[in-house]
């Protein structure tokens, strides 16, 4: 089972966790932002210093196969084998593509995640999901592969700007309103303008735990593990949908934007209350403000959604919600219906 920590000393517990594991050589992956900006709070630890660095360009949009093949690569020419060890240090876009590179080079070879982001730490470095994205599709190419041990420190919190914290909030958010009427609540009343840290950490890993529970019962997607695709459907096809009209969009914002389309589809489909949806819509219209969007676009979205990995055949499969903490995996809606719901999404954040 993935080992989640809590940070106490952010570069003991890295060490530690290195030292864990047996190794022959040791590798570190950043992009270039957290190789200036986070790199320099471990660096003086002996075992990072004297590690192989690889470093790849940053931003979402490299996420893709040259940067993979760049990090095969290197650690080919550096003499990594079977038994070496990859640091994976950024946020999402870093642990996913190094999780994918560890996955894949040798057959697999061990790594660490140490999450950068709080947008990494509650989702993209737990639960073993890697990949990259291709041919305009998010996560299009990847394979379930856990890290070895996650390292989660508010340490790397307190660089980020208000975007960032926003955008890993969503995902926060998201597995609130999977698991229970209290997680939602709490989310409401944190001060996101005047930010306290110690309690941040303390509801980052509390949304951690919910993960993992759900991740561990099903770690290969099979059943329940479909709850954490809640707003995702239609996340990534907004995300799809920017990167492809180069208006490239936080991942946290697209899933925030699409939890308005999906809370819909559950209100329709599944009888999600009126006045719980109008609050979660609310709360993200007035942080998230909205990603612009015409009726001209509606079938080309459409069309994204029949693309996603969770479908099966010609069906557009969705996660919905009953109520919080009620999942509805397996649902399904019409292209009518869809339209409706970005209707609504539009009348929701004022389109």
């Amino acid at each position: 089972m993935q080992q989640i920590i809590k940070s106490i000393c952010l570069y003991t517990d890295v060490e530690n966790a290195i030292n864990t594991i047996s190794h022959d050589k040791l590798f570190i992956l950043t992009d270039e932002h957290t190789n200036a900006l986070c790199l320099p709070l471990i660096e003086s630890s002996k075992l990072i210093g004297e590690a192989t660095k690889i470093i790849i360009p940053a931003e979402d949009r490299n996420k893709n196969i040259e940067n993979l093949s760049r990090v095969w690569k290197q650690l080919t020419e550096n003499g990594a084998t079977r038994h070496s060890l990859l640091v994976n240090l950024g946020g999402g876009m870093v642990t996913d593509l190094g999780g994918f590179a560890a996955a894949t080079f040798k057959r697999g070879i061990t790594y660490i995640n140490v999450p950068t982001t709080l947008l990494g730490a509650v989702d993209a470095t737990v639960g073993g999901k890697t990949g990259i994205n291709f041919e305009g599709y998010k996560n299009e190419i990847g394979a379930f592969y856990p890290a070895e041990s996650v390292i989660i420190s508010s340490d790397f919190f307190k660089t980020l700007n208000h975007s960032a914290i926003l955008s890993g909030y969503a995902e926060m958010l998201k597995h609130a309103l999977i698991d229970s009427q209290s997680e939602w609540e709490k989310l409401f009343v944190f001060p996101l303008k005047h930010i306290d840290y110690e309690q941040l950490n303390e509801l980052v890993f509390r949304s951690v735990e919910i993960k993992q529970s759900i991740v561990t019962k099903d770690p290969y997607e099979n059943s329940i593990r479909k709850a954490l695709n809640f707003g995702h459907t239609v996340g990534h096809a907004f995300e799809s949908f920017a990167i492809e009209h180069n208006k490239p969009i936080p991942h946290g914002y697209a899933v925030a934007w699409g939890m308005i389309v999906e809370l819909y589809l559950s209100h329709k489909l599944c009888g999600f209350p009126t006045e719980k949806l109008t609050k979660t819509v609310r709360f993200i219209q007035q942080q998230y403000g909205a990603f612009d969007i015409s009726c001209d676009d509606y079938e080309a979205l459409y069309e994204i959604t029949t693309h996603d990995k969770k479908n099966q055949g010609n069906t557009v499969n969705y996660t919905l919600l009953s109520n919080i903490g009620e999942v509805k995996i397996d649902q399904t809606a019409d292209k009518e219906l869809f339209f409706e719901a970005l209707d609504f999404y539009r009348d929701s954040v004022g389109l």
